[in-house]
């Protein structure tokens, strides 16, 4: 008798001739980039530094094609799109000490936003691992300690022949829902010792899923099969599972208006009859899911800007679908089902009844209605035009990706994303210089559309290094600096709590010269001229930057009423 237990993958005679016969020169390094080559990936990102050139050099002897960046953390933006847009773990490959510590706020955005990528870091010398401090270059007393309360799991590699099933275990857990960043750590004298491992040629892993458990999806059913006024939140985890197409077949079974969180951008058709939209920081929209007597969440946590900054208060069921088993209930009492949205979704699809309300879409209606008029109410017209001149001007099916900037925060509320997956912004960890090496990396998974990034002048100057990457390898990447002269929201946000800004006013450089100091096509603009400019801009192949000078203002927040 056979059991499953006992089967086990034989060999091809290529694989046993590439392992008995290595190629000579080999070093750790080589397993690094033959793992990552075994397990399927294609592209990775990084930065070189001292103790991690064992890796580097491994590159040239493979097929993998190297993006490199000019900041660490940048690189790690980069990485976390295309982790985001792929689907896949994006390697990301950094040195020790200061080039490691660079990227943690990237790592931050990408476990906030649950991208899913692979850092690779080089460590000092094995003496030096568990606190020795023997005075190594860059070195740390626990490095793997800064990355702990960041990533999903952290491994530290000590011996050649654990580098592949280490990199295999850390890939399987970025791929694991919730998807996140991990973090692989090896010495520099492990990646630079000759080997003699075999060639690493296979590496298939299979991370787990995440089903529903059954009474839990048949409870849900029948509590939104007899709802009288059901409604849906919509987050991230919907769009990470790719989930969208089940989410509309069952709002329009239940005909449940959704709203989408800012995460959750295009997880709903923004036209649709049942369409609440993303207008999540508005007291019309945050009263209407008050009043359902059943609300479906679906991959949000409900945190700060998902509740109208936990102004929220449901006064009907809650259901709550979430993979992160730490956002369960974390902020209302819920049936809270732990489980990936797609397979929770097509549970429900399979258990829960038709319902009709052919009020629905009048109520939906409504809402939109109120929400509009309080906008209209604040001689608001620059910022929205502006908006919708973006979303003229970006062709169908482009990604775009948002700084943390003014125009951002209301392309969260007001911005058609058009589809799932097209519109990213920094708005899991907050943190800036997002926008443009994010559209970098999104460029780098998928040239067949021009990107889009959107920044403020002071997220620009984060990011500003990035021109040479966009230039050295000819990324159709279109760069939409809005500069304001300062930190615009922080000067709004200070001028309303204090009176006055303070720290919030910048010296900037000349944008467009320093754009095409870089050799990249540099435009300045107007509001009236600006659908026309970045239209062409993104139409033509490459890198380009066109510069909007313009104050905008933030609409006014409901939560502080």
């Amino acid at each position: 008798m056979t059991h499953d237990h006992d089967l086990v993958l034989r060999p091809t005679a290529a694989q046993t001739e590439a392992a008995l016969n290595p190629p000579p020169g080999r070093n750790g390094g080589d397993l690094v980039v033959e793992t990552l080559a075994g397990l399927g990936a294609t592209t990775v990102f990084g930065l070189p530094g001292q103790h991690a050139l064992g890796m580097f050099d491994a590159l040239r002897r493979s097929d993998l094609c190297y993006i490199g960046l000019r900041v660490e953390n940048n690189a790690g933006f980069a990485a976390d799109a295309y982790g985001r847009i792929t689907g896949e773990a994006a390697p990301l490959l950094l040195s020790t000490g200061p080039g490691a510590l660079t990227s943690l706020a990237a790592l931050q955005e990408a476990r906030a936003a649950s991208a899913p990528v692979l850092a690779i870091s080089s460590q000092v010398p094995t003496a030096g691992l568990g606190g020795g401090r023997h005075g190594y270059l860059h070195e740390l007393p626990d490095q793997a300690a800064s990355f702990r309360g960041v990533v999903k799991s952290v491994h530290t590699v000590r011996t050649q022949s654990q580098i592949p099933s280490a990199i295999a275990e850390a890939w399987t857990s970025a791929l694991t829902v919730p998807h996140g960043p991990v973090w692989v750590e090896i010495p520099q004298d492990v990646l630079l010792a000759e080997t003699a491992v075999p060639v690493v040629t296979g590496g298939d892993t299979f991370p787990e899923e995440l089903p529903p458990r059954p009474e839990l999806t048949a409870v849900a059913a029948d509590l939104l099969a007899r709802a009288e006024r059901p409604a849906i939140i919509a987050g991230g985890g919907v769009v990470r599972a790719d989930a969208s197409k089940k989410l509309r077949q069952l709002a329009e079974r239940l005909q449940a208006p959704v709203v989408t969180t800012f995460g959750g951008k295009g997880a709903f058709p923004w036209t649709h009859p049942l369409s609440l939209q993303s207008w999540l920081e508005d007291r019309h929209t945050t009263d209407f899911l008050e009043d359902a007597d059943v609300l479906l969440v679906v991959g949000s946590g409900l945190g700060e800007l998902s509740s109208n900054y936990h102004t929220f208060r449901p006064r009907g069921r809650v259901i709550q679908i979430e993979a992160d088993l730490g956002k369960l209930e974390s902020n209302h009492p819920a049936l809270g089902i732990h489980a990936d949205a797609r397979l929770a979704l097509q549970a429900l699809l399979e258990t829960v009844g038709e319902r009709t309300d052919p009020g629905a879409p009048e109520r939906v209606r409504a809402v939109l209605d109120k929400v509009r008029e309080r906008i209209a109410s604040q001689e608001l017209t620059l910022e929205q035009d502006v908006l919708a001149a973006v979303r003229r001007a970006l062709p169908p099916g482009a990604p775009s990706f948002w700084d943390m900037t003014i125009l951002a925060y209301w392309a969260w509320s007001a911005f058609d994303a058009e589809a799932p997956n097209a519109m990213h912004s920094a708005q899991g960890a907050g943190g800036l210089g997002y926008g443009f090496p994010a559209a970098l990396g999104a460029a780098v998974a998928d040239p067949t559309h021009p990107v889009l990034a959107v920044s403020g002048d002071g997220g620009a100057l984060y990011s500003i290094a990035e021109l040479a990457t966009a230039r050295q390898y000819d990324l159709n990447v279109t760069w939409l600096i809005v500069d304001d002269g300062g930190y615009g929201i922080l000067r709004e946000y200070m001028t309303d709590a204090f009176g006055q800004p303070t720290a919030t006013e910048l010296t900037r450089p000349d944008y467009v010269a320093l754009a095409e100091s870089f050799g990249v096509p540099g435009v300045r603009t107007s509001p009236k001229t600006l659908e026309a400019d970045l239209a062409k801009a993104l139409a033509a192949p490459g890198p380009s930057v066109v510069v909007l000078p313009a104050v905008l203002r933030m609409f006014a927040p409901t939560h502080l009423d």
